[in-house]
């Protein structure tokens, strides 16, 4: 039950790069394109977006189609939830291991897929794919995922947080949802590796939590072209809210479970910490809470989870976003409530567009071509969006990044073959 997503587990393998400068570029989409007088999606899904007539049209053909759910797995959310987690097909994809160590001197591990090197030309585009809590590069919906633009002929990396998808631990801190640094030194790290291609990310659940919030924080500056957000749990108070109710416990004890197995495997390096950690009750979590109140909310400088929760939202984030960015949530989703979505900021900011199908659980959508272990409903609609920003994409030059900044990228790196 620990592979429940907001995340999942792997184990892959270590040598030094040094790589060339960054530069950034962003998508240079006509604003002159005429208004949508017609709905142009079909009645059972939710579309909406100050961004909606800009994007629509790359998806119509998809979202044309009524959302038809996968018969049987589909009457109920857990059942769809816990079937995508279980039984969906994990494609086969040998990988190439990063491991990037950040400011602070702790890890990340990128795996890249094996190969790409020889056989993309170097301005191909760039896919970074955030995986939900405790996730990484071994699960389901980031394999199909990532297959989905390796065949599409993009270039794809798996972020894999401290400690998750086998990351190494080399410091008393894991991620959180307030900590954007290393995402932000990921970032700079892919653009500085491949200064002639455009970056895009997808994230999902808590990983769509943190890209949302980069993006927002990033705003004007961000590197990325565009970016897709699924399962984002958006509001952390109401998602914090729903999660003890009913059968959500049984999410919530599984990801406790998989949190406290990281933790344990790196217990050394939390011995004898001073403050307000309660590491006996990090240790021992029971819940995702107990664990963020013991070591997380601590590490991050917040005075009760509660406090953690509200300040690591990305609700709040969506009005500062300047990037095109796409948002997929389903309406049943028990881990990311429909109520939480920011549908009225979503609806002002011209960037934004959100797409609400009725079922779909949490990182399940069993529905589509390839239902119903295959790819979800979400993967293709994913994909002919990012493929109208690259079609759009300024070839321009991208942001500069000072020498000091490049070295630190290539110096904290190293990587191995899966």
């Amino acid at each position: 039950m620990a592979q429940l997503s907001l995340g999942s587990t792997v184990s892959i393998s270590r040598s030094r790069h040094i790589r060339p400068p960054v530069t950034a570029r962003h998508v240079n989409i006509s604003t002159t394109t005429t208004k949508l007088t017609m709905p142009n999606h079909h009645p059972s899904l939710e579309v909406i977006g100050g961004g909606r007539d800009r994007f629509l049209q790359a998806l119509h053909t998809t979202l044309r189609q009524p959302y038809n759910p996968f018969p049987l797995i589909t009457w109920n959310r857990h059942v769809e939830t816990i079937f995508a987690s279980f039984f969906r097909s994990v494609p086969q994809v040998r990988l190439r291991r990063e491991c990037l160590q950040v400011k602070d001197g702790g890890y990340v591990a990128l795996d890249w897929v094996s190969g790409d090197d020889r056989r993309l030309p170097s301005d191909s585009p760039i896919l970074i794919l955030l995986p939900g809590l405790t996730g990484g590069s071994q699960d389901s919906y980031v394999r199909h995922m990532l297959t989905k633009a390796k065949c599409k002929g993009w270039r794809v990396v798996v972020f894999n947080s401290r400690g998750c998808g086998g990351s190494p631990v080399t410091t008393p801190q894991f991620y959180s949802a307030s900590f954007l640094g290393d995402t932000r030194e990921v970032v700079k790290h892919v653009g500085a590796r491949y200064p002639e291609a455009n970056l895009y990310a997808v994230g999902w659940s808590l990983g769509a939590n943190i890209l949302v919030r980069y993006l927002g924080q990033e705003s004007h500056t961000c590197p990325l072209s565009g970016a897709v957000s699924l399962c984002n749990p958006f509001n952390l108070v109401i998602a914090d809210e729903d999660f003890h109710k009913g059968f959500n416990n049984v999410y919530d004890k599984a990801l406790a479970r998989a949190l406290c197995k990281i933790f344990q495997k790196h217990a050394l390096l939390f011995e004898d910490m001073e403050g307000e950690f309660n590491i006996r009750l990090a240790a021992n979590a029971k819940s995702v809470r107990d664990f963020d109140e013991g070591l997380t909310r601590v590490s991050f400088g917040f005075k009760s989870a509660d406090e953690y929760y509200f300040n690591s939202s990305s609700s709040d984030s969506i009005k500062h976003v300047q990037r095109p960015l796409l948002c997929i949530q389903a309406a049943n989703d028990p881990i990311a409530p429909s109520r939480a979505i920011p549908r009225e900021d979503i609806k002002e900011n011209p960037n934004c567009m959100l797409i609400v199908t009725p079922k779909g659980g949490h990182l399940g959508w069993v529905a589509g071509a390839e239902a119903p272990l295959g790819a979800s409903w979400t993967d293709p609609v994913v994909m002919d969006f990012l493929e109208h920003l690259e079609r759009n994409a300024s070839k321009t030059a991208r942001f500069s990044c000072d020498s000091e900044a490049v070295q630190h990228s290539s110096e904290g790196l190293h990587h191995v073959e899966a």
